[in-house]
């Protein structure tokens, strides 16, 4: 297993897990995955990988190649549940996460994403922190903010584009 396409160094079953453990789970949760199951799939993914063992050339391809383990492994279950699975919808869905997050298991886009809630107000990010952090509902957002359900739901809407635009233009100059 080597690190990066210049170091020839290999990396040990641990910086292996270290480095990619959460790009699996995160890429796991994006094709449907509960948290529990996300993680024991990924436990499984890096367990089979480091028993059978493989060469690393770069980090693109490592990232790739523990994807396609934790996404056969993820259909396994599905289907141990009995469960039909769309595989074109996941294959969209694995499209887009190498078109989003890539080789750096979507961390360049998540400091993109902290970057861009820092540019909101603080009313639009706690609203959205309600929501997505503590799981509240629209009724009781709009009671925290002292607003109506409805003005509730529009700032949340409007923090939401916001926060897709600043992400897609920051992600765009990223690749000019």
């Amino acid at each position: 297993m080597r690190d990066g396409t210049n170091n020839t160094e290999p990396l040990s079953p641990e910086q292996l897990i270290h480095k990619y453990q959460h790009g699996i789970w995160r890429y796991l949760r994006v094709l449907g995955c509960e948290a529990s199951m996300a993680e024991d799939i990924t436990q499984e993914t890096f367990l089979r990988v480091i028993r059978k063992g493989f060469e690393q050339y770069n980090d693109a391809a490592t990232a790739g190649y523990l994807r396609k383990v934790a996404y056969n492994l993820f259909i396994s279950v599905k289907r141990r549940e009995g469960k039909n699975v769309i595989t074109d919808e996941i294959e969209r869905l694995d499209a887009s996460w190498d078109k989003w997050a890539g080789a750096d298991n979507g961390d360049a886009l998540l400091d993109m994403l902290r970057e861009c809630l820092e540019g909101l107000t603080e009313r639009a990010r706690n609203a959205l922190e309600l929501r997505f952090r503590e799981d509240h509902t629209r009724s009781a957002i709009a009671d925290h903010l002292q607003i109506t359900e409805h003005g509730a739901k529009n700032l949340m809407q409007r923090a939401k584009k916001q926060l897709r635009d600043c992400v897609e233009h920051k992600n765009q100059a990223e690749l000019n």
